[in-house]
This record gives C-alpha cells, sequence and structure tokens, in this order.
C-alpha cells in the first residue's frame, strides 16, 4: 500500500520533470521479467520503476540500507541489498525466488552507476539469473537522467523500453554464456540509448 501511495507521488512529481516512456508494450504484463537497464544518475532506479505498469524489486549496493532513512525507504520500494564486488549467494537467492514467484527484478548490468557514459563491460549477475531461470529480459534505457534539478529542469527524462531478450533455462551455466548474454543485453541498451 505504501509502495503504490509513494509510486503515486513520484509518478506526479516526475510528470512535472517530463519524463517521456516509449515501448512500454514491451513489458509483460505476468510472469517473471528481468529488467536491465544503463546507470548514469541516483535517479534511474526511481524513473525505471514509474516507468513501468509492474512494481521492481531492485538489486541495490548493500551500503545504502545501512543509512537509517535510505534504507528503510529502499525497503518499502522493493530494493534488496547486494554485496558489490563478489558473488552475493544470498541476493542471488533472494532474486531467484522473486522470479520463481513471477516477480519483476531490476538490475544494473553494469554493477555502477556509469557517470561518464563509456562503455563498461557488464558484470555476470543479469545472465547468471536470467539463464539459471529461464527468464526473458527487457533491455531498458535511461536517457536524460543525469541532466537533473537545476541544470536539466527542462530536459526531459526518456526511458526506452526494448523488446524482451528470451532466454532458455539452462542447468549449467558456464562464464563463456553469461559473457555473451551479458554482452547481448548490453548491446540492445546500447542501441536503445
Amino acid at each position: 500500500m505504501l509502495y503504490r501511495i509513494l509510486h503515486f507521488i513520484v509518478k506526479i512529481f516526475m510528470y512535472i520533470l517530463g519524463i517521456k516512456v516509449e515501448g512500454s508494450h514491451n513489458l509483460p504484463s505476468e510472469g517473471p521479467v528481468i529488467v536491465a537497464a544503463n546507470h548514469v544518475s541516483n535517479w534511474d532506479p526511481i524513473v525505471v520503476a514509474i516507468s513501468l505498469r509492474r512494481p521492481v524489486h531492485f538489486m541495490a549496493k548493500s551500503e545504502l540500507f545501512d543509512k537509517p532513512f535510505l534504507g528503510s525507504l529502499l525497503k518499502v520500494l522493493y530494493a534488496f541489498p547486494v554485496k558489490r564486488g563478489s558473488a552475493d549467494r544470498t541476493a542471488i537467492r533472494h532474486a531467484l525466488a522473486l522470479l520463481e514467484q513471477g516477480e519483476v527484478v531490476g538490475i544494473f548490468p553494469e554493477g555502477e552507476r556509469n557517470k561518464a557514459g563509456v562503455d563498461l563491460e557488464a558484470q555476470s549477475g543479469v545472465a547468471m539469473l536470467a539463464l539459471k531461470s529461464g527468464t526473458p529480459v527487457v533491455p531498458v534505457a535511461c536517457i536524460g537522467t543525469n541532466r537533473t534539478i537545476p541544470f536539466g529542469w527542462f530536459s526531459p527524462f526518456i526511458v526506452r523500453i526494448g523488446e524482451p531478450i528470451y532466454v532458455e533455462k539452462k542447468r549449467r551455466v558456464n562464464s563463456a554464456m553469461m559473457k555473451e548474454l551479458s554482452a547481448g543485453i548490453m548491446t540492445k541498451i546500447k542501441e536503445l540509448s
């Protein structure tokens, strides 16, 4: 309930800022989905979440949950912690459980904000989750979120939602498979940018 109220308030705020969503029909209306987006600004999780018709459970760096107000807010917004720099088995299990329940899991494949907008190699997390669960990956590009208030007051944010990348569930996943899928996902995100 609180999620819906906050979602509504933020949606009004983002409407005022001029958010434009393209390709919203590409997000499946039901069933598990992994949303993979570029990450150039702190605005990205908020902008992506309100642009989609379904609640998104974002992975967020664990340090954010240590901050009293922010940590509580993130939990209300369905985010869950991930320890960066290693294979966080707890976060992976949680993400797989959410997908098994038919939820939407949001991940930034680069693993960190990419303020410079240079090509960063994707971490293996998105590909591993997709391959282990057989879940489609929906690529999303956030455009203009790095031009935020006050500098970008009149610059609209654009969220482009690409067509799902369907993935076959694999019993065994190796690094070559993950690397190939990760590269494909990043290519799709780049094409949308």
